[in-house]
């Protein structure tokens, strides 16, 4: 497809999935054909996605990068949740290669010391991954919402995705935390214990804290940087981010 058409798919999918609930904007999506995969970081929002692909039987590969640096507490989840919805998320892992040219050039723990360190960081260990985790996809699925930063507080539905050339479908754009964690607790599904604990968006373990209150739900991460809408890059096009991708 060109990207115009593409282009064109998106915006009549945007507005198609803005009257469904989310078993039928899933539903939609899973229908439209061509390979759908959602990458899921096992999230709060991410773990409403895996319930409904794994209660319904949809036919969404599921995929987690796992970085090497996350927390044991969103290792051990994975597994629960495959073993819940009787499904299978398949691991996406940084190169070996990659991560030791970077601790090389950076040290083990360089992203601490420039936002250029960090994007290099990200991505060796996230955008590379999802390139091969997205590699002859159609859909990429995610769970970004509106309310998590002021970053995303456009999210629409579905977009263009121009640098992977495929359609990004974002179902739970207009849910909000309380409607998240209200789903959990009436579907009994399995969460971080680490959003109970003042994480409510969790990363790798050196780049995540617990917020205060008040700050925004992803204050904790990136923290000791000063741009309010830092991200990895997987989602914000990010110059640094995407050349340590190459």
């Amino acid at each position: 497809m060109t990207a115009i058409t593409l282009i064109e798919d998106a915006a009549t999918l945007n507005s198609q999935l803005a009257s469904l609930d989310l078993a039928g904007r899933l539903s939609l999506v899973a229908g439209l054909g061509g390979r759908a995969v959602f990458t899921t970081s096992l999230g709060i929002e991410d773990q409403v996605i895996t319930a409904e692909i794994g209660n319904h039987r949809l036919p969404i590969e599921v995929a987690t990068l796992q970085t090497g640096r996350l927390f044991p507490e969103t290792l051990a989840l994975i597994g629960e949740t495959e073993s819940q919805y009787d499904i299978n998320i398949v691991r996406y892992e940084p190169e070996q290669a990659d991560i030791d040219a970077y601790a090389e050039k950076y040290g083990l723990n360089g992203f601490y010391e420039s936002v250029e360190a960090r994007h290099a960081c990200c991505g060796v260990r996230k955008l590379k991954p999802l390139a091969r985790a997205l590699s002859g996809a159609t859909i990429w699925i995610t769970g970004l919402r509106r309310g998590q930063s002021a970053n995303r507080a456009d999210t629409p539905f579905a977009e263009f995705d121009p640098e992977r050339n495929l359609i990004k479908i974002n179902p739970l754009a207009d849910w909000d935390i309380d409607a998240i964690r209200a789903y959990v607790a009436d579907n009994s599904v399995p969460v971080n214990p680490l959003h109970a604990r003042g994480y409510p968006s969790i990363g790798c373990e050196p780049c995540t804290r617990a917020i205060k209150p008040g700050e925004p739900e992803r204050a904790g991460r990136w923290w000791w940087e000063n741009d309010e809408k830092r991200e990895c890059g997987l989602h914000v096009h990010e110059e640094g981010a995407t050349a340590a991708a190459q």
